[in-house]
């Protein structure tokens, strides 16, 4: 694909805000937000495509004709599952494993619980399967383990079934037969008879999946349950996306909408499974904090979004991302997805407070939120439960008159009516204490999914440095990266729209996975392979079908370069460990012992030295591929050091109220957009940005640095690296 304009067009649709951000092709940009409009997604997607036009002093339909690509990441497959809207699917599954879903693993139900739930064992359930136990027809078919044909598929005893469910209201098959990854030959037989006997031309046309193209590995359950999501999603997101393909095409935009995928690459609509949508948004992020982190000099980062439903964050340990999640659950079904991991919790600025009668009135933060609409109780649309942003308000951190770039005026009444009867009247305190325990109830909330995901592996987190995005992220980053002793944070100037910023920055990147079992090491006498064809069969097919992709998306294939990464263990150990190959084809001796030498190293990293057990053989389970174009053009672009006096930039003062400090202080107040690099800001401060509000708490201090990011450090730190801490 070569085009003149290099414009990029990035949206990320969060269950609050909508995020545009969107750079020129000679340097310019615009990061705008507009509340997420949850009737009709497309809406909001072009109300951000307006408001940056208009900051770019153009209109949409002349930034759509000079842009080369728009990449997008949205919620739409979250909340179709939240609110199982999906239609109702029928499984055709190998006969003698119609209940497998229902089944599912032994411990199914601690799938996604949350430790309290698994401690109340009489409450907790499995996840009900989204096809119902009478929408499952075992299919008389047989492929053994080695993809050899038992049993031919009986094509009369299908049709008859078939028949049956759609007559029970079928409106999709989905078709995950054993072994089909190895040999498809009944699941595509399938395909053929469902499409003659309900073809496209009729209005009774059925859509169908079939695992062994939506997912071509072993493990039935895992692999089932991925391709029933991704039949349950799929109709959701299309209507959503074509008509929103519609809308660009009426103003004249004729190329590709590049997905975001929670893999970490991203592919054209019509190469993007639904399933691989979720969770787009904050890998997107994950990513745009590693390229950032790369370009600022920072190794190990924590990114932290805070928006106004969840707060997610991920890990760069070493400039790497490469950390996928070991059991990947969707809801609360367990996938067999490369997808990089990310946490999220429901701690956003529209978390809502409560008291939990069951733990003697204890206060809570989320994770209900109250969402765009009718938003937090100051918003003034109905909703009386008071939530973060209420609470902040309240405190003086956001100052009601320049909410949203003062495009929305909050009511501050209304938020201390609503945390004064929910929450502070019950408990007999001010409505400003009340306030300040929603904000540190939070905050600690917040904390502890940190600590979570760094100490549990093997991280101290005071060894990091964190940055802060999102609406809410850089008004609460000191409250919940202190408590854990960092000491460093960053907001950025795109803090507010980063994961649109994020997926500026991605490469075009598609992953390919197969299922084949290698022994590369014999067990014991340790000999390695010298039989190397179905190492390299495997990988010269999945780059041929990436070059076949790439191809047909109008990209050259020869730019595309390769990355393999390889799923193996030792013998004898249960779990697996996904590791980079050293060797993307084997010729001799020595590329086998190159990639077992190199998962020897990662496998010792994570598991200590210890558990190194080559005596055993070393086995090769999955391949996972990643094919990518050249990386997208972007730079940070510096400016002239102005002093450090701040003077410029103060607007005034109000009471903010400081927990540290006792109480309320008369608080210095600046404007973001005024401020200059090499300007300090002396804590406690309250920092006003367009779309966020950052929060300097006493102790602390924020420097501009030459990029004009925000660097938060407590008071003394030294300030190194190129003006960067």
């Amino acid at each position: 694909m070569t085009a003149a304009a290099e414009t990029t067009i990035d949206i990320d649709i969060g269950g609050t805000f909508t995020d545009c951000f969107v750079r020129t092709g000679d340097g310019r940009t615009a990061a705008v937000k507009t509340p997420t409009t949850g009737y009709r997604l497309a809406v909001a997607f072009m109300r951000g495509l307006e408001a940056a036009a208009v900051e770019l002093g153009t209109d949409v339909r002349s930034l759509l004709a000079d842009t080369e690509t728009i990449r997008y990441s949205t919620t739409v497959a979250m909340n179709t599952l939240l609110q199982r809207l999906g239609p109702r699917l029928g499984l055709l599954v190998t006969e003698g494993y119609e209940d497998l879903l229902r089944v599912a693993k032994g411990a199914a139900w601690m799938d996604a619980a949350t430790l309290r739930e698994v401690r109340d064992l009489s409450t907790v359930t499995k996840p009900q399967p989204l096809v119902a136990p009478e929408m499952t027809l075992g299919v008389q078919e047989r492929v053994d383990s080695f993809g050899v044909v038992m049993r031919p598929l009986d094509e009369d005893h299908l049709l008859e079934g078939l028949r049956g469910l759609v007559d029970q209201g079928a409106r999709g098959f989905v078709v995950s037969l054993l072994f089909s990854y190895l040999n498809p030959i009944h699941e595509r037989r399938i395909r053929e008879l469902i499409e003659a006997e309900y073809p496209e031309c009729y209005l009774g046309s059925m859509p169908i999946m079939l695992s062994s193209e939506v997912l071509p590995k072993r493990w039935e359950y895992t692999r089932t349950n991925t391709v029933v999501l991704n039949a349950y999603l799929h109709q959701s997101m299309w209507e959503e996306l074509s008509g929103m393909n519609d809308d660009l095409r009426d103003l004249g935009y004729r190329r590709g909408i590049m997905m975001v995928h929670n893999t970490g690459g991203m592919a054209e609509i019509y190469g993007t499974s639904a399933v691989h949508t979720y969770n787009g948004g904050p890998v997107a992020g994950l990513i745009g904090g590693s390229a950032v982190g790369a370009e600022l000099g920072y190794d190990n980062v924590v990114v932290t979004d805070m928006g106004g439903t969840s707060f997610d964050i991920g890990l760069v340990v070493a400039g790497s991302t490469r950390f996928y999640q070991f059991r990947p659950i969707i809801d609360r079904y367990w996938v067999d997805m490369s997808i990089l991991e990310t946490r999220s919790i429901g701690a956003g600025g529209g978390s809502i407070a409560w008291l939990n009668d069951a733990y003697g009135n204890r206060l809570e933060v989320g994770p209900r939120g109250a969402g765009s609409m009718p938003g937090p109780a100051c918003y003034g649309y109905g909703n009386t439960e008071p939530t973060v942003t209420d609470a902040d308000v309240v405190l003086g951190y956001i100052n009601p008159d320049h909410y949203f770039g003062g495009q929305m005026k909050l009511q501050h009444e209304l938020a201390e009516e609503a945390i004064r009867e929910k929450i502070a009247g019950p408990l007999g305190i001010s409505v400003e204490e009340a306030a300040a325990r929603i904000k540190r109830t939070v905050d600690s909330n917040m904390a502890d999914v940190i600590a979570r995901e760094t100490y549990l592996r093997g991280y101290d987190p005071k060894q990091f440095i964190l940055f802060a995005y999102g609406g809410a992220g850089p008004t609460h980053c000191v409250g919940y990266g202190s408590v854990l002793g960092i000491e460093r944070m960053v907001v950025f100037p795109f803090s507010p729209v980063f994961c649109a910023w994020g997926s500026s920055t991605m490469p075009v990147t598609h992953i390919y996975e197969a299922s084949r079992r290698i022994e590369l090491l014999s067990p014991m006498a340790m000999i390695p392979i010298t039989d190397y064809d179905a190492f390299n069969g495997v990988v010269a097919e999945l780059e041929r079908q990436a070059r076949k992709d790439f191809e047909n998306e109008g990209y050259d294939p020869d730019q595309v370069s390769f990355g393999l990464e390889l799923d193996m263990k030792y013998g004898g150990q249960i779990h697996i460990h996904r590791a980079n190959a050293a060797r993307t084809r084997l010729t001799g001796e020595e590329d086998v012992r190159a990639v077992c030498e190199a998962f020897r190293k990662e496998y010792a990293e994570v598991f200590s030295p210890v558990n190194v057990y080559p005596e055993g053989g070393v086995e090769i389970h999955n391949f996972v591929l990643r094919a990518s174009l050249p990386a997208a053009r972007w730079a940070l672009v510096p400016q002239d050091d102005a002093g450090r006096d701040p003077a410029a930039a103060r607007t005034g003062t109000r009471p903010v109220y400081w927990e540290t400090a006792g109480g309320r202080v008369d608080t210095p107040i600046y404007d973001e957009n005024a401020l200059r690099p090499g300007n300090a800001v002396e804590g406690p401060a309250v920092i006003e940005g367009e779309y966020t509000t950052v929060v300097v708490d006493p102790g602390w201090s924020a420097d501009v640095d030459r990029y004009l990011n925000l660097v938060i450090t407590k008071k003394g730190l030294a300030i190194t690296k190129k003006g960067q801490p």
